[in-house]
């Protein structure tokens, strides 16, 4: 039973949108929300390139977007989405004929700014290219590059020239009979995303890519994606999303699925319930979560982990979790299953028999020989 089913107070209905495909990835439609990274190798070094991307999707990237600046990296593209485990995204800005050249690489979306690819005419030959080599595209609009005359018309950048932006791009794809696509409105201003977003979402049934742009640092952009992207999705608007961060696109991934599965809209590995750590604690529990979450960091099937130093809030929280481990006295803690009371175990002993105890009942999870606790 889904945690949405036992408490319906946690509903988050989701912004109804028609369904592309980015690849084999639909996005919309009422499809999984996808997560996205973007590679910051040089393009035309595919080893490099092809590693990050590799790195990524074994972190659960859904879709990955590589720069495309010059033909150098259009010519490597072909090759890189060959050896990609997932759908590739050609990011391009200010040349046409890149995306072109990456339609006709094998890309499976095409990311193009209307700030800055040029005229109508040559929208319409990129256009084109999607259509004749099965790509869908994303109007990728951002605050810090609209066009000229939406920045004469409204004095600066704001939600309204983003959202004109958008939609003046959205009717010339649509002129030309081309359907296949999505659409983001970012911004590194908080406020300024959020009501863009909001505002496009009354006006187009294309699925949204929520993105907070230049978010800034590991601590810091993580903070304020998940405070604009969290609350977007809670509103229910966001069909797939990418954390900006200025750190490895793994962590991009890592914390994209942690805003997710906080609002229980996705759910990937072990998701940790630990408390802060007072006097009152049992044993180190920061130490032990930082050695945990890496140690489970191979764990794919979604379950839960309580590491709660004493009994105060350890044995409520075990309740829900698959596996959990409250501190005591002497030494030692106790250990449950399934939200029950199992068994005692040293605290020197714990972390390998937690690792332990994690890998069998996910083994059972996906054997189907039991369902994850409530607090997934």
């Amino acid at each position: 039973m889904s945690l949405n089913e036992i408490r319906p107070w946690r509903n988050i209905h989701r912004r109804q949108s028609r369904q592309i495909m980015v690849g084999n990835v639909p996005v919309g439609g009422g499809a999984p929300i996808s997560v996205q990274t973007m590679t910051n190798t040089d393009t035309w070094d595919v080893k490099a390139t092809v590693a990050q991307v590799q790195a990524a999707a074994e972190a659960g990237a859904d879709i990955v977007r590589v720069s495309v600046p010059d033909e150098k990296s259009s010519k490597a593209l072909k090759e890189i989405v060959r050896e990609s485990p997932v759908p590739i995204v050609a990011d391009i800005h200010f040349h046409y004929k890149r995306g072109i050249e990456s339609a006709e690489a094998g890309a499976a979306c095409l990311r193009i700014n209307p700030g800055n690819i040029g005229s109508q005419d040559r929208v319409r030959e990129v256009i084109k290219a999607a259509r004749d080599h099965g790509c869908s595209m994303r109007i990728g609009v951002n605050a810090g590059s609209l066009e000229r005359h939406l920045l004469e018309k409204y004095g600066e950048p704001t939600p309204d020239a983003m959202v004109e932006s958008g939609l003046d791009h959205i009717k010339v794809l649509q002129d030309n009979d081309f359907h296949e696509f999505k659409i983001s409105c970012k911004a590194s201003d908080v406020f300024m995303a959020a009501t863009a977003y909001q505002m496009l979402a009354d006006q187009t049934d294309a699925p949204i890519h929520l993105g907070i742009t230049e978010a800034g640092g590991l601590m810091s952009g993580t903070i304020k994606s998940a405070i604009g992207l969290g609350n977007l999705l809670w509103m229910g608007i966001g069909d797939t999303v990418r954390v900006s961060l200025s750190a490895d696109p793994v962590q991009e991934v890592k914390v994209g699925y942690e805003i997710l599965k906080s609002l229980g809209l996705r759910h990937r590995g072990v998701n940790i319930i630990s408390c802060p750590s007072c006097a009152r604690q049992g044993f180190d529990v920061i130490r032990t979560v930082e050695v945990l979450e890496e140690r489970l960091e191979h764990i794919k099937t979604p379950m839960s982990l309580s590491i709660i130093g004493c009994v105060v809030n350890g044995p409520g929280e075990a309740l829900m979790t698959d596996v959990g481990f409250t501190g005591g006295g002497a030494g030692s803690g106790m250990v449950y299953l399934a939200g029950k009371a199992s068994h005692k175990m040293s605290n020197d002993q714990m972390i390998d028999h937690i690792v332990e105890e994690v890998e069998k009942r996910a083994a059972e999870i996906e054997a189907g020989e039991a369902e994850p606790q409530a607090a997934e």
